[in-house]
């Protein structure tokens, strides 16, 4: 039972991990975690791609839902939906929880012998 949860986290979880795992869409949340929401040309400025890709990353973003947007005007406007990352935060703080425990046991296990 346990395990099906944890299967069933892992595939919430993964495409977030697998959409924070290109360089490009990293720089976007952060700047968007920084910054607050933004237009597509505000996050183009000193960007190394162009507009075009950043479009594309955001999408991707949005797909697994770490971005949203918005119009305003003439401009889409993009901002972050931090309750996604909250969600990746979380099954990473279960991890190491985990580890932790893993840890503790071999340091009792190993004091133990001495």
């Amino acid at each position: 039972m346990a395990s099906t949860r944890a299967s069933a986290r892992l595939a919430e979880v993964a495409p977030v991990f697998a959409a924070l795992g290109d360089q490009t869409r990293l720089r976007l949340i952060a700047r968007l975690s920084s910054e607050g929401p933004q237009s597509i040309s505000r996050l183009a400025d000193g960007a190394k791609v162009t507009r075009q890709a950043i479009t594309k990353h955001l999408r991707a973003l949005e797909g697994v839902g770490l971005a949203r947007s918005s119009r305003a005007g003439r401009e889409r406007i993009w901002e972050l939906r931090a309750k996604r990352l909250n969600t990746a935060e979380h099954y990473l703080e279960q991890i190491s929880n985990q580890w932790d425990a893993v840890i503790n046991r071999l340091r009792a296990f190993v004091e133990s012998e001495e």
